[in-house]
């Protein structure tokens, strides 16, 4: 889908809320794309991120798909509003093994107060992706 941000600095805006996000910095995540309703966030493989399995733990690879989702939603907000997350459900699909996961954040729907927002997340080795986890994510605008 293509939006119009209602911020014409919403790439700067983006970026200079997203490295204020201790946690981001903390598990070595990154922004790889901003665009007007769509963020994506690549995370490398540590195993200091990992549970007793070996696989990336579900708490990581949510709360990559959380931040897409509320920085693809925050990109079509207003310059001074700030982002919360509301709600969220995440359907874990595949264990997540990889060299590197990929969460990708699409709006679908940005209201006024509340965006509806799809995220994916996806294991990336070798070049190849597998769909390791879904969220449909409710942010809300905070205007200041």
């Amino acid at each position: 889908m293509k939006f119009t941000p209602k911020d014409e600095n919403f790439v700067e805006k983006v970026r200079t809320s997203f490295s204020a996000q201790s946690v981001m910095k903390l598990i070595g995540a990154e922004i790889t794309r901003i665009e007007a309703g769509a963020v994506d966030i690549e995370l490398p493989y540590r195993k200091d991120l990992t549970q007793q399995n070996g696989f990336v733990h579900a708490g990581i690879i949510t709360a990559i798909a959380d931040t897409a989702c509320g920085y693809a939603a925050f990109s079509l907000m207003p310059k001074n509003a700030e982002v919360l997350s509301v709600e969220f459900k995440v359907n874990l699909l595949s264990p997540a093994i990889g060299e590197k996961f990929l969460a990708e954040g699409r709006v679908l729907r940005a209201g006024k107060t509340l965006t509806i927002v799809q995220g994916n997340v996806f294991a990336v080795s070798e070049n190849q992706q597998k769909h390791v986890a879904t969220m449909l994510a409710t942010l809300m605008c905070l205007q200041k």
